[in-house]
């Protein structure tokens, strides 16, 4: 299992891209969360296997029809066993 942090540019808010990766993510098996930032990005955390990891940053270079994704910046991350499934969180 892998954690992965993610953080997307460009136009990812007011289009669906939220409720879009949280349903991508869940149909992957991925437990984590994501999150709309003041700054206008989206910042997510995903954990699961390594492909599923793999398959959903590649998803999220596209995004839903409507954004328009400018950079996906990831990281490693530890694993944190007290997510359990896939979530959304309040806009920090």
């Amino acid at each position: 299992m892998v954690g992965r942090h993610l953080r997307i540019t460009g136009r990812v808010q007011g289009v669906g891209y939220r409720y879009w990766f949280l349903g991508r993510a869940e149909s992957l098996g991925l437990t984590g969360w994501v999150r709309n930032r003041a700054d206008g990005s989206v910042e997510a955390v995903v954990q699961g296997p390594e492909d599923k990891a793999v398959r959903i940053i590649a998803e999220a270079e596209s995004g839903p029809p409507a954004a328009r994704v400018g950079r996906v910046e990831t990281t490693e991350l530890p694993t944190d066993t007290t997510l359990i499934q896939f979530e959304q969180r309040p806009t920090c």
